[in-house]
């Protein structure tokens, strides 16, 4: 074995690492909870990768002293402190030599694989939402992404909120009947939307609870329930819009311009149907297409960058391969 690398993909419900050979080959898989500092700390985060890691590594019976390089995609990376921090625990963890450890935001990882390094846009609608271009010459612009306070449009968790908003507003009669009503309390286990508060300010939910409500959504909407299919048209005229700027900021609008949506919602034809539909509207020179490869390996494919592999043919056919083990 002449060494691997590792790419690490992390998102706000689950961390995903692959071990990969200088040669393009998957040799182990391994998964950990969620790696957003920003949602579960830094110790939390550390573990999440660390346990991934090893995961990976028991599966390939490698240990860490071969790996000639490192790419961390991880949801909530905004800046340079982030990227610092992240920095920091790869080296705690011994997770590649210093000068080859790779941090950026998940979005980086998503486009690198969805299409294999070529110039374009992502857009990632998962537990979160976030959209994130580059042009030929290495310029790059994020928009969205802000964290679901402020953003998040579009996302799992934008559409949990918005089914609660609305099993509200037909419960109290300010709103049209919705087959989300009865679809939410059973995924809140309560009984009435009369608990509803106790549930959300007293028990309490995370963002990822919040964000498995999304599905419910989709589904609903596919069944034809008409506030549920405003919800999903409404978020992905949300994260069009992202994508309608990112290429504006890139210079993307004037020429045809490859899109790859990723993520947990958008693995729906149903949401990737509209979605397609809505970037149309905005961007009507843009190729909407599904990833080539999924994010985790877009992060080997930029680790093995990092450790001065070059992208050759057969090395990214063997990427392929593996992809559905990944």
């Amino acid at each position: 074995m002449n060494g691997f690398v590792l790419g690490v993909d992390g998102g706000g419900t689950q961390t995903r690492v692959v071990a990969v050979g200088t040669n393009g080959h998957l040799l182990g898989t391994g998964t950990g909870s969620s790696s957003n500092y920003d949602d579960v700390g830094v110790d939390a985060a550390q573990a999440a990768i660390d346990q991934a890691v090893a995961g990976a590594l028991a599966q390939a019976g490698l240990d860490r002293t071969g790996s000639q390089g490192i790419f961390l995609g991880l949801a909530g990376i905004t800046s340079e402190t982030d990227q610092e921090v992240v920095r920091t625990i790869a080296r705690r963890l011994a997770l590649a030599p210093a000068d080859a450890i790779g941090v950026d935001h998940d979005c980086r990882v998503a486009l690198a694989g969805g299409l294999e390094g070529r110039p374009g846009i992502v857009q990632i609608i998962g537990t979160g939402s976030s959209c994130y271009g580059r042009n030929a010459s290495g310029a790059a612009w994020l928009a969205g992404g802000r964290g679901h306070l402020i953003a998040d449009e579009g996302s799992g968790y934008w559409m949990g909120v918005e089914a609660m908003r609305a099993a509200v507003r037909a419960y109290d009669g300010r709103g049209p009947d919705t087959a989300l009503l009865p679809h939410v309390l059973a995924a809140l286990g309560i009984a009435s939307i009369e608990e509803i508060m106790h549930r959300l300010y007293v028990a309490g939910m995370s963002r990822a609870e919040i964000a498995t409500m999304g599905p419910l959504v989709v589904n609903a909407a596919e069944q034809g329930d008409e506030v549920a299919v405003g919800i999903v048209n409404r978020g992905m005229a949300e994260v069009a819009d992202c994508v309608a700027a990112v290429a504006r900021r890139l210079g993307l609008s004037d020429h045809g311009c490859e899109v790859c949506v990723v993520g947990g919602v958008a693995q729906s034809e149903f949401v990737f149907t509209i979605f397609c539909r809505a970037v149309a509207q905005v961007l009507p020179t843009a190729t909407v297409k599904r990833p080539a490869l999924p994010p985790v390996l877009g992060a080997a494919l930029l680790a093995l960058e990092l450790a001065g592999i070059e992208l050759r043919p057969p090395v990214l056919a063997k990427l392929h391969a593996s992809q559905g083990k990944a």
